[in-house]
């Protein structure tokens, strides 16, 4: 029997968490975008101050880092260097087919620690704040590696 369907829970709720994680990840660039062009600043590169339809008037000062911007870049970023290890441990773990709560507080408490950093991230938390998000998110994605390596090679 394959465990890589949808009618196998522990299947279902990877499929839940991975595609709400993707789409953190997708909007997370959008917002970015968002940003850059509400507040006509934050851009990266020099050929981003040619005339375009989107941009009418380049100036110097919008190569200038913005942090209204550039928090939303620096949130990409960490989702970019988190999310794509949940997605790949994620599966691994759906292979060993842990217990349904396992797999339901692993996946979901990524979910929600991702959430948490975003709202840390997003109201400027001290980093404190925001590193117990990050490491509660990393503590699961570690514990599923480890999971994953005590099934397979026992």
């Amino acid at each position: 029997m394959s465990l890589f369907h949808l009618e196998n829970p522990v299947f279902a709720a990877y499929a839940i968490a991975a595609a709400l994680m993707v789409l953190k990840l997708m909007g997370q660039g959008w917002m970015t975008v968002y940003r850059m062009m509400k507040s006509d600043a934050g851009l990266v590169s020099p050929e981003d101050l040619r005339q375009t339809p989107l941009n009418p008037d380049p100036r110097p000062e919008q190569l200038e880092v913005s942090d209204y911007v550039d928090r939303s870049r620096r949130m990409h970023r960490n989702d970019l260097e988190n999310i794509p290890g949940f997605l790949v441990a994620g599966l691994l773990f759906v292979a060993c087919d842990p217990a349904l709560w396992l797999a339901q507080l692993a996946f979901y408490g990524f979910v929600l620690a991702r959430a948490g950093h975003f709202w840390a991230y997003g109201t400027a938390q001290n980093h404190e704040v925001r590193a117990t998000f990050y490491t509660v998110g990393s503590l699961i994605v570690i514990g599923m590696c480890l999971y994953v390596l005590v099934t397979v090679l026992s």
